[in-house]
């Protein structure tokens, strides 16, 4: 085929479309459960993956339209209880796009809070104003009726599932990815070739934004590559 006559991003058929799913997550109170920083120490060292994915990631769906506060349940408990704000900044200043495993995450989260009972030891056996329970989820998968085998398609889909449904392909996806990328990030780059809007989409700023705004920032940037500013 003549370069001149390669299809358009917004003609350019899908090898696979892509299905929309949503998801639906039943709490469950795990083992530990900490009221100081010393047990919250404890309880990141002991606590399962599944435990660090909710209280970084699955807030996020949660909290969404909350635009104060912090990013995730640590930091709000350790602001809101325990009165440690330089703590809390640290911890919500973790940027969960940054690591392929949870693993990793946990490290960090942990060495943050060592290093800041180092400094200042009293601070890990104050009492906080309320317990703080290390929780995890059972997740269900929902099929919904969209799908989209082309950027016209997905586009559409993308502006009428709902939130639950941007948050498991865009957010909850990446534990299953090893936390490297998302769903739709995927789908664009190895079905339709689009690296760049791919990489585009995994720079969206899921902190700052509700998820409304996350899905009017990748339909952006789906617009852009439809348009074929964004290759």
């Amino acid at each position: 085929m003549d370069r001149n006559d390669a299809p358009t991003p917004m003609l350019q058929k899908a090898r696979k479309p892509f299905y929309f799913n949503s998801s639906a997550h039943i709490m469950r109170i795990g083992r530990e459960k900490t009221v100081d920083l010393h047990g919250l120490l404890a309880g990141l060292n002991a606590c399962p993956e599944e435990s660090i994915f909710q209280h970084m990631f699955q807030t996020l769906e949660e909290h969404h339209f909350i635009r104060e506060g912090f990013s995730n349940d640590f930091a709000q408990w350790v602001f809101e209880a325990c009165n440690e704000t330089a703590l809390a900044e640290r911890l919500s200043g973790v940027d969960i796009r940054e690591y392929t495993s949870v693993q990793a995450l946990r490290s960090v989260l942990v060495e943050i809070v060592e290093k800041h009972i180092a400094a200042d030891p009293t601070a890990s056996r104050r009492i906080a104003s309320d317990p703080f329970y290390f929780c995890s989820s059972e997740k269900v998968i929902i099929p919904t009726p969209y799908s989209a085998d082309d950027l016209t398609s997905f586009v559409d889909a993308l502006r009428h599932v709902s939130i639950h449904s941007i948050h498991h392909h865009f957010i909850d996806a990446r534990v299953r990815l090893k936390l490297i990328s998302n769903d739709f990030s995927v789908w664009l780059n190895e079905e339709l070739g689009l690296s760049a809007a791919a990489s585009r989409l995994d720079q969206v700023d899921i902190y700052t934004a509700t998820l409304d705004d996350v899905r009017f920032r990748i339909v952006r940037v789906i617009e852009g590559a439809k348009a074929g500013y964004v290759t």
